[in-house]
């Protein structure tokens, strides 16, 4: 807690440092400083920047990567995540998975609702679905036309996955493997993730919706050239001020953000875990229904962008 009394959360990421980012918010009547750190990719830096800063702030985030992943009923632990956590021994350490369960479900739930992003009858491509199972599950629910993109997006095999059974499946199988396999084989990190490859065309060009990671999604988008998201939505958060002029450039029609945008910035569900956690008192994480009920006692909605086509 910094001498004004307001909360001080940093978000210890292992992206690129072009992304940080620093705001002042207030949740519940009380401040709270925001940091977004990144370390270029530096797996060491992160733990020891958890370190250097452990006991001196009330919570953090852990960006760029998760420790856990859920699915199928299961809990799966990042073996390279584990050891940058591993820096903190006063200071608890959030990295936004529990809570995606529950807040991205509820968000497909609430936009259905009022009628911004219905996905009945929609084609919707998940970029990645292991991170994101509460997701995958909600967007199954809503349309029959859907396409897991994990094995394309993150293993480069051109695999679309078009059923939770199989998702369920190559889940169970693969991911006792994977999560043990060094991380920047199969996310992009550090300044990689500043390079656009444009590829799986075909699947940017079926999708109705675009949803999942931002940076997955960024990291194969079409040339800008005959607006190839016009008459789209992106579903998804953390996304940045030029996150969102390279989407416009792309003719994008609607961008969604599951988490609240501060200052033109959407962070992501670790911070959101950070800052309930350290509101709560608590070292431990916070169970996802408690985390989505006081989140929607703030009024928490998803936000909703409509984008310009560019002339």
């Amino acid at each position: 807690m910094r001498p004004d009394g307001a909360l001080h959360i940093v978000s210890v990421s292992i992206g690129s440092t072009t992304r940080d980012k620093t705001v002042e918010a207030e949740f519940g009547g009380r401040k709270v400083l925001i940091e977004r750190r990144g370390t270029n990719g530096d797996l060491k830096a992160a733990r020891e920047l958890m370190a250097q800063l452990d006991g001196k702030v009330d919570a953090f985030g852990m960006g760029g990567t998760d420790l856990y992943l859920f699915a199928a009923g299961r809990r799966y632990t990042l073996a390279d995540s584990a050891r940058i956590a591993s820096g903190a021994k006063q200071t608890p350490v959030l990295d936004g998975s529990g809570l995606k369960r529950t807040l991205e479900p509820a968000a497909i739930e609430r936009l259905a609702a009022s009628g911004e992003l219905d996905l009945r009858g929609k084609k919707v491509l998940l970029v990645s679905a292991v991170d994101r199972f509460g997701m995958a599950e909600a967007i199954a629910a809503h349309t029959d036309q859907f396409v897991f993109g994990d094995m394309m997006f993150s293993m480069g095999i051109n695999y679309p996955i078009r059923s939770m059974k199989t998702l369920a499946r190559l889940a169970k199988l693969l991911l006792p493997v994977i999560c043990h396999v060094p991380f920047k084989y199969l996310y992009p990190i550090g300044e990689k993730q500043n390079e656009i490859t444009p590829k799986y065309r075909q699947w940017y060009d079926w999708a109705d919706v675009i949803a999942g990671d931002f940076l997955f999604i960024r990291r194969f988008l079409p040339l800008p050239e005959g607006l190839p998201l016009a008459g789209k939505a992106v579903l998804t958060n953390t996304t940045t001020a030029e996150d969102v002029e390279l989407l416009r450039e792309r003719g994008l029609s609607t961008l969604v953000t599951t988490t609240p945008v501060f200052d033109g910035r959407s962070f992501g569900t670790n911070v959101l875990e950070a800052v309930l956690t350290a509101l709560a008192g608590s070292r431990e994480r916070l169970s996802e229904q408690a985390m989505l009920q006081q989140l929607e006692e703030w009024g928490w909605t998803p936000s909703v962008t409509r984008l310009e086509t560019p002339q």
